[in-house]
């Protein structure tokens, strides 16, 4: 932020496009110091504050709350802190003849099939918004429907929304995947899970946090897990980073446990439980949902059996959870009891690891499982 300039949409998160402004901290006219909260963000990944950079003051907002920006579009007019303002300058008219909107807004249009041209714009200039398009598209006349389906409603994917389907579609489009599925007799760990639950009651470490620490432990004996594939060669991290998948009411967040392999697994459970009460409030901070090197994905709660889960870029790997289920196991004497079993099923990208590193891989996380005061130590 300079001392006379316009504040632009910050870049909060990796993957971040365009973000929504929630909320206005400052109002025009008032004066902020280095470090002040300006305004509440909503990313593709959280709702975050951003804090202001530099002294000034806020002279004129040119993106509303609820209006979306481009990383690196104006949203406010300011003057430093020496008193001169930064003069607001209506974005110029594109020479090409191309209506005069947002990059957000252009390829909103094109997702509803909806043309710019002679659709009246409120933003800064008379240039067209997202706002714009999406009222537009809510008021204009529909075709009549030839299949019998009725008449359709739009859903604009919200900004994570977008982001979900931008990086699923680029992972089913660039990685070249595999999977291996194992079951694991869980028996020791639920009886192990429930004594603690008697004891410690909602602190006790879930299912999923076992599964998070068998995978860190796994991952440290195999670096090559631990990798991205980045521009035709393998990068191999140093620490081990893992996220965990966390389902809200209209996106799935991935918040990350760093180091996850250094932690004890009652440090873990702590971590998860804040993770995911942050996520589902939409209140993690963005570094919370950076830097992730591998990912557990778990709808065993949801009475899931078994799911392949997509390979989350750049990472090499994703392991899908299952919920617990009572099976006929054959022991080693060939007696047959019934025993806690859980699916697990590993994807991985085909450039960084081969099938039998993937088998090996997951039959160490198995084993892991199978013997969870491992674990627990």
């Amino acid at each position: 932020m300079s001392a006379a300039a316009e504040l632009t949409m910050p870049k909060l998160s990796d993957s971040e496009a365009d973000a929504v402004i929630v909320k206005w901290l400052k109002s025009p006219g008032e004066a902020f110091r280095r470090g002040e909260a300006l305004l509440e963000v909503e990313t593709d990944k959280a709702t975050v504050v951003y804090e202001a950079e530099a002294d000034g003051t806020l002279e004129t907002i040119l993106v509303p709350e609820g209006g979306t920006a481009a990383v690196g579009q104006p949203i406010a007019a300011l003057a430093g802190a020496d008193g001169a303002t930064a003069a607001s300058q209506a974005p110029p008219e594109p020479a090409d003849g191309r209506p005069n909107a947002t990059p957000v807004a252009r390829r909103t249009a094109v997702e509803l099939g909806l043309s710019l041209h002679g659709l009246a714009g409120t933003g800064p200039g008379g240039r067209i918004t997202r706002e714009d398009v999406l009222r537009a598209s809510t008021s204009a006349p529909r075709a009549p429907v030839a299949d019998g389906r009725g008449e359709a409603r739009v859903l604009v994917p919200t900004p994570t929304q977008a982001t979900i389907a931008r990086r699923m579609s680029e992972s089913a489009a660039t990685i070249p995947s595999f999977t291996v599925s194992a079951d694991a007799d869980v028996s020791q760990l639920v009886a192990l899970r429930r004594g603690t639950r008697e004891e410690s009651g909602d602190a006790a470490p879930s299912l999923n946090d076992f599964v998070v620490k068998a995978a860190a432990l796994a991952l440290r004996e195999f670096p090559r897990f631990n990798a991205s594939w980045v521009d035709g060669h393998v990068e191999s991290y140093s620490r081990v980073n893992i996220g965990v998948a966390v389902a809200t009411d209209d996106a799935l967040l991935v918040p990350v446990v760093a180091d996850a392999d250094a932690r004890t697994l009652a440090e873990i459970a702590a971590e998860t439980r804040r993770l995911a009460d942050g996520a589902r409030r939409r209140a993690l901070r963005p570094e919370e949902l950076q830097a992730a090197t591998f990912t557990v994905s778990n709808l065993g709660m949801f009475g899931v059996r078994a799911f392949t889960a997509i390979v989350d870029p750049p990472q090499a790997a994703i392991l899908a959870v299952g919920g617990v289920r009572r099976a006929p196991v054959e022991d080693g004497s060939g007696d047959v009891a019934f025993r806690d079993v859980m699916t697990l099923t590993l994807s991985c990208d085909h450039r960084v690891v081969y099938g039998a590193d993937g088998a090996r891989f997951l039959s160490r996380i198995r084993e892991l499982l199978e013997r969870p005061l491992v674990l627990a130590l």
